[in-house]
């Protein structure tokens, strides 16, 4: 039991990550990662919302009528979207600005709608969670490793602090405003997908 839990927990960082290998919840890896602290406070967000979400249904899985089911599981995801955005109004409000839209588009992560009729519809509460947080990771991992190449190369900062001297801009180095566009997003998940399959290649299959 333990050895299963522990693989609901790790795979989804690489076999069966939702974004690089399921290409799940590719929209706010594009939107939020130009910098490092919206990417993780969104990543934060989504990993509680997917693990609470699959939690819910699990423990309410026998008594939803299949007819309604995809009703049951927005309204769940909806509150859970609601109360972690005034948390964030309330204790982060500038990475709430940030965010905008994007955490109310939670409800519609594709990411969490398929764990629950995947996963929380057919199996116990405490797998469910465990599962739920693991795709969370997942999601959360490439979040941050986008964000770091697009704030460190974009901006020449991480997390805010300055990383280049500013003797390199004195002799004529230039951030890479590339970065900070959305196509560059795209890309740097591309190439994320390009490494991850190279070097396991029973993900081509995939």
């Amino acid at each position: 039991m333990a050895s299963k839990n522990w693989k609901l927990l790790t795979n989804p960082l690489n076999d069966e990550n939702p974004i690089t290998v399921q290409v799940l919840g590719i929209c706010s890896a594009l939107a939020v990662t130009v910098q490092v602290k919206p990417a993780l406070i969104m990543a934060l967000s989504v990993t509680v919302v997917i693990g609470f979400s699959n939690l819910i249904i699990a423990l309410l899985r026998n008594t939803i009528p299949p007819r309604i089911r995809i009703i049951v599981q927005l309204v769940v995801i909806a509150t859970l979207v609601i109360i972690v955005d005034q948390l964030l109004k309330a204790y982060v409000y500038d990475v709430s600005k940030k965010l905008s839209v994007f955490v109310g588009l939670i409800i519609t992560n594709c990411i969490i709608m398929g764990r629950l009729e995947a996963f929380a519809m057919i199996n116990k509460p405490w797998e469910s969670l465990i599962d739920g947080i693991g795709n969370g990771f997942g999601y959360g991992l490439i979040l941050i490793i986008v964000s770091v190449f697009r704030e460190l190369l974009g901006s020449g900062s991480l997390l805010g602090y300055q990383l280049i001297p500013e003797s390199f801009y004195a002799l004529g180095y230039q951030d890479n405003g590339l970065m900070i566009l959305p196509p560059m997003a795209l890309i740097t998940v591309g190439i994320i997908i390009w490494v991850q399959r190279s070097k396991n290649r029973k993900l081509i299959e995939k």
